[in-house]
């Protein structure tokens, strides 16, 4: 078991090659919650069978509501997957107060380590909830059985600290920031993400080093953000284009993925060494261009178009470039050169 130091939101961590052997032997009646393909990886290394499998559906509020009432007496939950899987257990842990246990299959997002299940109201994303893996558990083999360019989708939640931090200061000039400024956690949010970069060929590789840098990055993040109350150094105008576009197309994205073009088109309009941040995605493979996530240059202009409309008029979304700065047709047309449809 490893030692867990700091606000994480991790209770308790079990890191390395092997580390799901035996696990359900430990859970009593457990219920997991999963989906086919990662459940197919997983399932004999546990060594013991669920009480129950639920398999996601949708993410939907409704969606869950009715699956969290087919959940008879269990005495654990076991989050297997990625994103969506494990913000199914978190809902149902939190809901039915039950310990909860998260073993990801891929580190495309941080949802394994964020206390908050991600939920959707139509095609609206809602955090809600608090619940605390216990353990975590990271293995490295069954990590390693997902499509690299999955794994490597995790840095994006890492990298948007290079536009969401940059987006807090300008807030905090303008006067305007939702919260008490903290210049600190600016500048230790950048040294997690200096030493997430300074993996990049660990990272590109999928190797131990590599996979176990990403966990880290998110565990560290939580030391700051879980103490403020909010993920401001975290999050910003690089989320926001990701929640205009999964509203307008009606479909989710990988969340990695989806932000690293976040990251690109944002940081070019902060001019905010932009040039490095997608050098970055270049050397780790991050795949984030609009072809990778089947986006046509119609719908990203349109929705690019419509930004800042679209953030000024949620009062949810906090103060960001996308305040300041007006996306004109003529940026459009030359940020979408710089991408590949």
């Amino acid at each position: 078991m490893n030692e867990i130091s700091g606000q994480t939101n991790v209770r308790s961590a079990r890191f390395g090659a092997g580390a799901s052997e035996g696990l359900g032997r430990e859970l009593g009646r457990f219920l997991v919650t999963t989906m086919e393909v990662p459940w197919g990886v997983v399932k004999e290394r546990l060594g013991a069978d669920p009480a129950q499998v639920l398999m996601v559906e949708n993410m939907q509020i409704e969606t869950i509501e009715r699956q969290l009432e087919k959940v008879g007496e269990v005495d654990a939950v076991l989050g297997v997957g990625g994103g969506q899987a494990i913000d199914l257990g978190k809902y149902i842990a939190w809901k039915r107060q039950l310990p909860l246990v998260t073993l990801p299959t891929v580190l495309s997002v941080d949802a394994f380590v964020t206390p908050a299940a991600g939920i959707r109201r139509g095609h609206r994303v809602d955090y809600v909830g608090q619940s605390s893996p216990d353990p975590l558990v990271i293995d490295y083999d069954v990590l390693r059985t997902a499509p690299p360019e999955l794994n490597i989708a995790g840095v994006g939640d890492l990298l948007s600290i290079h536009t969401a931090c940059f987006d807090w200061e300008l807030a905090q000039k303008a006067g305007v920031s939702e919260y008490p400024f903290s210049q600190a956690d600016v500048d230790a949010a950048r040294q997690i993400l200096a030493t997430v970069m300074g993996k990049a060929a660990a990272i590109g590789n999928c190797s131990d080093e590599g996979l176990q840098a990403i966990v880290d990055g998110y565990m560290r993040v939580n030391t700051l953000c879980l103490p403020a109350g909010h993920y401001r150094v975290e999050e910003g105008s690089e989320h926001y284009l990701f929640y205009e576009l999964e509203e307008r197309l009606e479909r989710p994205f990988i969340h990695g993925w989806i932000v690293g073009l976040g990251v690109h088109l944002l940081s070019r309009l902060q001019g905010h060494q932009h040039e490095q941040a997608v050098a970055f995605m270049k050397e780790v493979g991050l795949p984030h261009q609009p072809r990778d996530l089947e986006i046509q240059k119609d719908d990203l202009r349109a929705s690019l178009l419509a930004l800042n409309d679209y953030v000024q008029g949620r009062s949810d979304l906090w103060y960001t470039v996308l305040n300041e700065q007006e996306i004109t047709p003529a940026w459009v047309d030359e940020a979408l050169q710089t991408l590949n449809f």
